[in-house]
C-alpha cells in the first residue's frame, strides 16, 4: 500500500496544509495514521475515494471462439464448439463461446467484431482456439499484437503445422471464394471451378478443407 505524505497531499488535491489539518478536524479526510512526530500520511486507497476513482477490476473472460467459412459447414461449426469446450472444461475454465459462420479474410463478422470489442474494452483475459486460422487467415498478427497489447493471452488448441503446399492451397481457395460471391454468370462459375480444382489437389485431403 502506498502512502502520502501532507506535502504530497497538498499537490495532488490541490488544497492547502491547513484545509488538511481542517479537514482530519471534522473528519471529512483523516490521515491513515500519524507517526510519533505527528507527521500525516494518507493511504492510496483514501485518496482515490477521495477523488471518486474506482479501482475496482472488471472480472476477466476467458473466450473460446469457433469459426466456419460457409453455412454448409455449420455440422463442422457445432464439432469444433464441442472440441473447445472439452478442452477449456478440462483445464477448469469458465468461459463464454462466441462464433461465427464466414470467411478467414473477412474482418467484418459479427462475432469477430464482439471479440474485438470486449478486448479493447478490458474484460478477456484469454482467447482459446481450435486452430491458428480460426481468428483470421490473414493478419493473424494484427489481432495477435491487439491481444499482447491488452494483456491478452491466445491459446491454440492444435499446433500442428501444415506444409507451405497447404497453406498456399487454403489461402488460395479462400481468396477466390470472397471474390466469387462478388461475381455473376459464367465469371462466377469459372471462379468455382478454380475453387474444386484447388481443393482437388491430392497434397490436400477434402474432408480437411471443407472444416476449414
Amino acid at each position: 500500500m502506498k502512502y502520502y505524505s501532507t506535502r504530497e497531499m497538498v499537490k495532488i488535491l490541490n488544497v492547502t496544509g491547513q484545509t488538511l489539518r481542517n479537514w482530519d478536524s471534522n473528519g471529512k479526510l483523516v490521515p491513515h495514521h500519524k507517526t510519533d512526530s505527528g507527521y500525516r500520511y494518507y493511504s492510496e486507497e483514501q485518496v482515490n475515494k477521495f477523488l471518486g476513482i474506482n479501482t475496482v477490476k472488471k472480472s476477466r473472460k476467458i473466450i473460446g471462439y469457433c469459426r466456419v467459412s460457409s453455412n454448409k459447414q455449420k455440422d463442422d461449426l457445432e464439432r469444433q464448439i464441442d472440441n473447445v469446450k472439452l478442452y477449456m472444461l478440462g483445464r477448469g475454465y469458465q468461459f463464454e463461446i462466441i462464433s461465427d459462420i464466414g470467411s478467414g479474410v473477412n474482418y467484418n463478422k459479427k462475432g469477430f467484431n464482439k471479440l474485438v470489442n470486449l478486448i479493447t474494452d478490458g474484460e478477456v483475459e484469454k482467447i482459446v482456439i481450435l486452430y491458428k486460422d480460426r481468428l483470421l487467415r490473414f493478419g493473424y498478427e494484427l489481432i495477435e499484437n491487439l491481444c499482447k497489447k491488452y494483456s491478452v493471452e491466445i491459446e491454440v488448441i492444435d499446433n500442428t503445422e501444415k506444409t507451405e503446399q497447404e497453406e498456399l492451397v487454403e489461402d488460395l481457395v479462400q481468396i477466390v471464394t470472397v471474390f466469387s460471391c462478388r461475381l455473376q454468370g459464367k465469371r462466377a462459375n469459372k471462379a468455382k471451378k478454380i475453387i474444386k480444382e484447388l481443393i482437388s489437389d491430392d497434397s490436400i485431403e477434402e474432408d480437411k478443407v471443407k472444416t476449414r
